[in-house]
């Protein structure tokens, strides 16, 4: 299986696709079940990524950890704010929801 390259598949979702940015927005679409895949990036909270985690595990949804901070996140999401948190809730044409199978 060929790696999924992470940083086109998240533009590929946030250009195509249905992705809203923030803790609270993840939180709330995963407590409605309209999140398809939370991702984190690597320098977020403890607290809150302990509690996204276990929500998503409650919730049967699956979460990635991005490798880069929150700025990078931002950057390849083509935002000029950090990104800590975002919510896929319709990946469009990208294999975004590969990620978390495709890990190492």
């Amino acid at each position: 299986m060929a790696k999924i390259d992470a940083n086109k598949e998240i533009r590929r979702a946030v250009d195509t696709g249905k992705v809203e940015f923030g803790f609270k927005q993840s939180e709330k679409n995963i407590l409605k079940g309209n999140a398809e895949l939370i991702i984190l990036s690597s320098n977020v909270q403890k607290r809150i990524k302990e509690k996204i985690k276990q929500q998503c595990e409650i919730a049967k949804i699956p979460f990635f950890e991005f490798s880069g901070t929150s700025v990078e996140l931002g950057s390849i999401c083509g935002k000029p704010f950090i990104i800590s948190c975002l919510c896929i809730r319709k990946q469009g044409k990208s294999k975004v929801l590969d990620l978390p199978k495709n890990k190492q």
